[in-house]
């Protein structure tokens, strides 16, 4: 990793057209950029509101192919303004074959990589597993000119085992492009615990590894199609250091840009004061591959 980076997390609400959200986050990146931003991450499936409230098959054709429309606007950008620029996309990849991912465009414009969101959530609200086919490319990072970079999906940011692989092959950030909320229906100390469950184990994950994390999540109310329920997606984007320290942290309603400065030696010295890595007894972890141990 660059020895000192600059990293920003785009807060934003994802509730209008495609283009218009498009727009919004081509502007954000443009301010990134002005604020000597190398890295710039933007939220998960940003182009539009979160479809996967219901199951409709007409929601397919949100879908597009990548290298495809937005990932030529987006290369334009990334190459225009030298910035490394992480965007999530509905990818039609065949006839009736969907994934969710996360394409990295490195500061020459060209696509460094893609990572297909592996762990895929079927519950209320949070229907995808009827979009999305569980990804292929495994937990590789993704190397750019800045560094390598691991890229994670939302529900993804909830197993360790993925942050592990990611910091076991070479990543040097955990990256987690989020879209993720609350029922308005949940009393506000169920709210809570889950806002602090989801920063604590992301938090956790820098720590276990000995690397920084991005958490950059969206932000707003988006109502379910015809009901009146829907989700308030609770932002919360935060940075953190290789200790899990908070480095920048956003509210749950405003829009906003989380830029810091990220030295890029600090994880080898966390890592020699907290040695995971050495210490890790691999040969009695077998059973990990297990479902369940009876």
């Amino acid at each position: 990793m660059k020895s000192n980076l600059i990293v920003t997390a785009v807060q934003q609400p994802c509730d209008k057209d495609r283009q218009s959200n498009l727009d919004y986050s081509i502007e954000k990146i443009h301010e990134a950029a002005a604020a000597k931003s190398d890295l710039v991450v933007l939220p998960e499936l940003h182009l539009g509101p979160y479809f996967c409230q219901n199951e409709d098959h007409q929601h397919f054709d949100l879908a597009q192919a990548i290298p495809g429309p937005t990932t030529e606007i987006l290369a334009n950008v990334a190459e225009k303004l030298g910035i490394v620029i992480v965007s999530t996309i509905f990818e039609k990849r065949a006839a009736g074959l969907y994934h969710n991912t996360a394409v990295v465009f490195d500061k020459d414009g060209s696509i460094a990589g893609k990572y297909r969101k592996m762990h895929i959530p079927d519950d209320p609200g949070f229907y995808e597993k009827y979009y999305f086919t569980p990804g292929d490319l495994g937990f590789t990072p993704i190397s750019t000119s800045i560094g390598k970079l691991g890229v994670l999906i939302c529900w993804d940011q909830w197993f360790p085992e993925a942050a592990r692989l990611m910091a076991l092959a070479g990543a040097e950030i955990l990256i987690y492009p989020t879209a993720i909320g609350w029922d308005p229906e949940d009393t506000k100390e169920e709210q809570q615990r889950q806002l602090d469950a989801w920063v604590t184990v992301q938090r956790a994950h820098a720590v276990a590894n000995g690397i920084p994390v991005i958490s950059c999540n969206r932000i707003g109310f988006e109502k379910a199609p015809d009901s009146d329920a829907g989700i308030q997606f609770w932002g919360n984007s935060f940075i953190a250091g290789p200790q899990g320290e908070f480095i920048l942290r956003a509210n749950k309603n405003d829009s906003t840009l989380l830029t810091c400065e990220l030295d890029g030696n600090r994880s080898e010295r966390v890592r020699r004061i907290w040695p995971y890595l050495r210490d890790r007894r691999i040969e009695a972890y077998g059973d990990l591959t297990k479902r369940f141990i009876d």
